[in-house]
Parts: structure tokens; sequence; C-alpha cells
């Protein structure tokens, strides 16, 4: 394999210029983890390619000889979706950063995937627009990168996650060619199968995304509380009453300890929890729907509220809420993000549960999460420098991860499933649902090359195994399960 590598470097060179050919081990070393540090491994080249008929040059170059390849945008997902191989080629997009249409009658940009997803909502602003997905990362990470693991963020509760706003995708395919892929293709919808494949499918080189138009009127609203079981009232009091808000987020004590360390942004003392609640929409719509929601909030236990007068208090609001993944370094020396799901029906039983666990590990737990649609994300805390705490860590994820599933919930909401969750895909699914996806997954790249080793927790069928299969696939004449 060194020597096959090797020999593509050279031709890599050839085709790219060597300023966009990296092999250098140091500079190798930037590019071997992506968000979610403790999964690492260095590539065994970077190429950093402009245009989409490069990226399909070098997908093609690693088809004909065989070596594994791996799509990487910012490098801010917290799955290790974008982890490279060491015997592979990691496919950075970030110099692929241009708006190549801005489209305000038709509703939609054109974007190549290294763009920032907060610049696409810069560039249309001026013409009454934004793009709504909106992560926490939204600032540093890549529209390539939102469409490979369907990211949602803050706003997804009433505005949907990337793939409601993705109209169509060029996607360089497993064999190198250029294709489409358009939501409205008639036949089977590739599109959808493609958005949120976490780079297994393909590589996307030009993406046509819709654009919502800037609401009338935005309000929020703060509202502290003396627990998170009383916060967890407040949001199911809202949901329940109707209303849909924009954005319903919370964060406990620790994660507002974190938040103040950090970006000091001065949420009620003593709160036990806070819960951040926006609406947008029509003038009328959004009074009446704010006098509901305060109410609620101060039925359910709020001790304090706080409106925003303007954007920049709004801002402040937003400010803890968006800083807190990267806050939790100020109270830890590392951490551990995950990422499930539960109905927020439950929300209160499964906070307890996790409260508890933490509690018998001796394993600290920021809990942060888009509170309407159930998505948690706890920041499992640990000093990386003390023996055996990665470990309790890890298991502490695993456990929170088991309570969602066990309370009807998922594994990810929106983060993905990469290297770090593939080990819990058979705790969600039977071996025969495995082999069905995996069956998709070889249609799109039967050598098993693209992004090889994410997903799925072991070598299953054609996906990752090496060579080609001999004899007919297990399902093959066995429609009756499908």
């Amino acid at each position: 394999m060194e020597t096959m590598l090797t020999a593509l470097e050279a031709r890599l060179t050839a085709m790219l210029g060597p300023d966009r050919v990296i092999t250098d081990p140091v500079r190798l070393r930037t590019y071997e983890c992506d968000g979610l540090t403790n999964h690492r491994s260095t590539p065994g080249i970077v190429v950093l390619p402009d245009t989409a008929e490069q990226v399909a040059a070098i997908v093609r170059e690693c088809a004909a000889a065989g070596v594994p390849y791996v799509a990487r945008g910012s490098g801010t997902g917290l799955s290790g979706g974008a982890l490279p191989r060491a015997d592979g080629v990691l496919i950075v997009t970030s110099r692929m950063r241009r708006i190549l249409e801005i489209d305000i009658p038709g509703q939609r940009a054109v974007v190549e995937p290294g763009v920032i997803n907060l610049d696409v909502t810069r560039a249309v602003r001026p013409y009454g627009y934004y793009f709504a997905p909106d992560p926490s990362s939204q600032q540093i990470c890549s529209v390539g990168g939102n469409v490979a693991e369907n990211s949602g963020g803050a706003h997804c509760l009433k505005y949907g996650f990337t793939a409601h706003h993705v109209l169509a995708c060029e996607v360089v395919t497993p064999d190198g060619e250029l294709v489409e892929l358009a939501a409205d293709a008639p036949g089977y919808d590739l599109l959808g199968v493609f958005v949120g494949a976490e780079g297994t499918l393909g590589i996307t080189t030009k993406i046509t995304v819709r654009l919502t138009r800037v609401p009338e009127t935005v309000q929020t609203l703060l509202a502290a509380f003396d627990s998170v079981e009383a916060g967890g009232t407040a949001v199911s009091a809202i949901i329940g009453a109707g209303v849909v808000p924009a954005a319903i987020e919370m964060m406990d004590a620790l994660a507002i300890e974190a938040a103040e360390a950090a970006v000091r942004c001065e949420y009620p003392a003593g709160a036990a929890a806070v819960l951040i609640v926006e609406l947008d929409g029509p003038d009328a719509e959004v009074a009446a729907q704010f006098a509901e929601v305060e109410r609620l909030c101060r039925g359910a236990g709020a001790f304090e509220i706080r409106i925003a007068a303007d954007d920049a208090e709004r801002a402040l609001i937003w400010k803890g809420r968006k800083s807190a993944f990267a806050a939790v370094g100020r109270i830890s020396p590392a951490y551990l993000v995950q990422d499930g799901v539960i109905p927020r029906t439950v929300l209160p039983q499964v906070l307890a549960s996790i409260d508890a666990l933490s509690a018998e590990s001796g394993v600290r737990v920021a809990n942060v999460f888009h509170a309407g649609d159930g998505n948690l994300h706890p920041l499992v805390l640990f000093d990386d420098a003390e023996e055996g705490a990665e470990e309790r860590a890890e298991t502490v994820s695993g456990a929170i991860l088991d309570l969602c599933i066990q309370h009807g919930g998922s594994i990810t909401g929106e983060h993905g499933v990469g290297v770090d969750k593939a080990r819990y895909m058979p705790r969600m699914f039977t071996d025969t649902d495995l082999d069905t996806m995996q069956m998709v997954r070889c249609g799109f790249d039967p050598a098993g090359l693209c992004n090889p080793g994410k997903v799925f927790p072991t070598p299953r069928l054609c996906g990752e195994v090496p060579g080609k299969r001999k004899g007919p696939h297990p399902y093959e004449g066995k429609a009756d399960i499908f």
C-alpha cells in the first residue's frame, strides 16, 4: 500500500501541482481528526482541489489504484465522519468557496461545498433572505459538511434540517463521474438518500440551497428555573399548547457555568436550568404566541424571565448557547459530546437518569439540548491526563445513548454516526436492517472505497470487504424480505 500511495502521490502532484498535495508528516497531522478529537488517524495523502473536475479526477485515480478516500470540509464534525485513512487520500474541499449564483426570484442559491454556512446568509441578507439551517458551528462549518451530516441547529424545530433546504447536488460518484441529483427529479429520491449519508455515497461539488424569507418579527425570551425538570415541564406545556417556536433550547447549571466562564453571557444567577425560546413570523401571530409562552413558563415555575428588547440583547441571550460546546474547555480539560434523541415527553425522566449516571460514576455531565425536538447534547467531561478517565467517560456516553434507545429515541439527531457511534447501530437495528442499508451503499460504491469504515459497525456484505464478492448476494432472489 505504501508503494501504491507513492505512485498515486506522483500522479496527483502532476494533476494538481505540488502546493495542492500534502505529504509532509507534520502538515498531515493538521487533518488527523475532526471536532471530536478522541478519534485520530493521520491521512496518507491530503489533496486540496479547486474545482469539481479536479475532485472527479482525484476519485478516478483513487478508484483505479484501489485506494480509499475521504472527503472533508471545515473539520467541525462531531462524530468522526471525516476521519481520514492512513492508507488513503483525504480530499479537502475548503478551497471550493464560491457562491456561484443567487436567484432571489427563485428563492435559491448555488454554492460550492466549502462555502461557510453563515456566509450564505450574509450574501443574501440584503435581499431579505437567509439560509435557515444554523448549526452552532455555523460561523465556520461548510455547506458540504452540512449536506453530508444533514445538520440541524437551534431553529430546526420549525424550519427542519439541511435536507429540507437542499434542492439539488452535483455529485462525484465513487467511479469518478459527475452527476446531478435533484429533489424534483422523477423516480427514486436519490438526493434524499445522499443528504445525510455521511460522505459514504459520493462527494458533493455543487449545492443548490433553498433560501428563506427573513421573518417580519423575531422575539426571544430567556426563562430561568430552579430545576431542569421544571424547564422540561415548560417545554411540554409550550408544545402541548400548539405553539411551534422557531427554537426552544435548554442548558443546565454546569453548561451555564461553562458559558459564563467563556463568554460572560450573564444568565440569571442560581439557575439550575435556562430555557431560550424564540418565536418568529407575522407581528400579530408572534405577539399572541409570545404572551402564551411567557405565561406557560411562569406557570412551570420560572423565577426570572428576560425578553430581548433588540438584536443586541437577542445576540447576548444566544451567545451562551452558541458557545456551549467550546465553553466547556473552561471547566474541563477534555470532553465527549453525544447527540441522542428522545421523545420530549420523557425529557424529565431521561435527564434525571443522566444525573444518576453522573453521580454513580463520578463523571460530570453538562447538558445542552434542542429541547423542542428532544435532541440531547450531553457533554461528558473528563481529564485526559488521568489514567482510565476517558474510558469511564466513554462508558457514561454509551449508557446515555442506551437511555435514549430505551425511551424510544435514537443514537443521533444531527451529528451523524461516523466512527463514534457505529458500534451502537446494532442496538437500534437488526442484522437484516443493517444489511439492507449496506445494500444501498453497495449500489453506489461496490468497491467500498468512499469513506469506508463509517456508519456500520463491522464490515458487512460488499461495503467494506476487500476484493470482489464471490457467488450470489445473500439476499439475491429474496424479494419478500423487503
